[in-house]
């Protein structure tokens, strides 16, 4: 194999390497947790959620692949399997268990935040310690799909009734006695 000549040493690239390939397990391990609560989800929410959650595992399967051929330009290889993504990854796999829509999505907001804060590590390790701009920007640019995606679960679960200039509404008080 020709040997790549990209301005970092080999040491550098394994670094980068290595934490794609972390940024690649916990994509994977999301998109698993996202694709089952797509399937069981119940409830009012049923449909709102089940089209939220299809436009996120759909932009989670094209980061995953970004990612792995972000990989392979580094000269590396992607991990493959499930037993690569559980070790690697630092979110956790969903026991056989269906919580309720409202826990789903709570779920799913912490798995998002874990990875925005793997993402802003990764970020600083490539630019710092390995001198790789390039990634950095890239997983700037997951990073911030994972802020949109938690901020909007969050608000799936957040949300209170606002007045029309954006102030909470006065709720009445029942006198005592009454």
């Amino acid at each position: 194999m020709r040997p790549l000549n990209i301005g970092l040493t080999d040491e550098q690239r394994q670094g980068v390497i290595n934490l794609l390939n972390q940024d690649l397990a916990d994509s994977y391990l999301l998109i698993v947790k996202t694709k089952k609560f797509h399937w069981d989800v119940v409830g009012p929410q049923f449909r709102s959620l089940h089209e939220i959650w299809e436009e996120q595992y759909e932009q989670l399967s094209e980061n995953i692949d970004a990612i792995a051929e972000r990989v392979r330009a580094l000269g590396g290889y992607p991990i493959g399997t499930m037993e690569g993504f559980l070790k690697a990854g630092t979110i956790k796999e969903e026991g056989g268990n269906v919580p309720t829509a409202t826990e789903m999505v709570s779920r799913l907001v912490d798995n998002h935040e874990q990875i925005i804060r793997n993402l802003r590590e990764h970020v600083d390790r490539c630019d710092e310690e390995f001198h790789d701009q390039g990634t950095a920007d890239f997983l700037t640019g997951l990073m911030e799909g994972h802020e949109e995606a938690a901020w909007m679960l969050r608000s799936f679960i957040e949300g209170q009734a606002l007045q029309a200039d954006g102030s909470q509404p006065q709720t009445e008080k029942t006198p005592v006695g009454v």
